[in-house]
């Protein structure tokens, strides 16, 4: 009796020279799947010759690197960084967490000759255009709250930040002025911000590349102890140091969550 055997074809591996043809007309995702099949895939699939022509294509400001930094990286390695830098550059920064209306602005003005004056405004008071800034004007026409209050060379301010039913708070500056304050001229207070990446970075005094900023206007008012330095109105904002300008409000949020979140401790 004839016993039937079933016979399996032999696995022929693909010569090396078919894999390079194909490989050269591969795009870098394609190259990077087909590098995964096998060992050897691998080894054609990342030659140097193949991706040296897609760095110096695609990303010829890191090309430059290999031979300056780290000779021994690898072409597709190189390829990978750039691919990977270049996403996430285009890939828009995640929305804030909190909310203008979740603050409280608090500001208090101090010196040795006058008592204190403290303004207090939430978020939500603030009126907002199509294209917000982080800049916000207070409203200081309480006449005789202000009149209390003479502003001179010594002027301090404190401006806080309190999340709503504080649950945090963060001190945007705690500084004096800069030159004289005289009737007419602009008071300004300025401090730069720590970074809101870890604690040590901020410990160690690493920068946000943003400045905390405001403004006095100073008039004069006569009143029944004569004429006296007041402040008309206050303003208050945070600043790029890149490009000096005002940053979004959603930029000035993102940085505020880091300091207002609440957090075990």
């Amino acid at each position: 009796m004839a016993t039937s055997t079933t016979q399996e074809s032999p696995v022929v591996a693909v010569p090396w020279q078919v894999l390079e043809l194909v490989a050269t007309n591969l795009d870098p995702k394609s190259l990077a799947t087909a590098a995964c099949v096998s060992k050897s895939w691998y080894a054609t699939m990342t030659s140097s010759h193949l991706w040296k022509h897609l760095c110096t294509t695609h990303f010829p400001s890191l090309f430059h690197l290999r031979y300056t930094t780290v000779p021994s990286l690898p072409y597709h390695r190189l390829y990978n960084l750039g691919f990977t830098s270049a996403k996430r550059r285009h890939r828009p920064p995640s929305y804030p967490k909190i909310s203008l209306h979740n603050l409280l602005f608090i500001i208090t003005l101090t010196n040795p000759k006058s008592p204190p004056v403290t303004i207090i405004r939430t978020g939500s008071a603030f009126t907002l255009d199509h294209k917000p800034l982080f800049r916000f004007d207070f409203d200081v026409r309480d006449r005789n709250k202000w009149l209390k209050f003479e502003v001179s060379d010594d002027t301090k301010v404190t401006w806080n930040v309190v999340l709503r039913g504080f649950e945090g708070v963060f001190t945007m500056m705690d500084c004096k002025g800069k030159g004289s304050f005289i009737s007419g001229s602009d008071g300004w207070f300025s401090a730069e911000l720590p970074s809101s990446g870890c604690c040590c970075a901020a410990n160690c005094g690493g920068s946000s590349g943003m400045v905390a900023e405001m403004r006095l206007v100073i008039r004069e008012e006569v009143g029944d102890e004569g004429r006296r330095t007041v402040v008309g109105s206050v303003n208050v904002g945070v600043l790029s140091i890149v490009n000096w300008r005002y940053v979004s409000v959603e930029d000035g949020l993102r940085y505020l969550q880091h300091f207002l979140e609440p957090c075990d401790v």
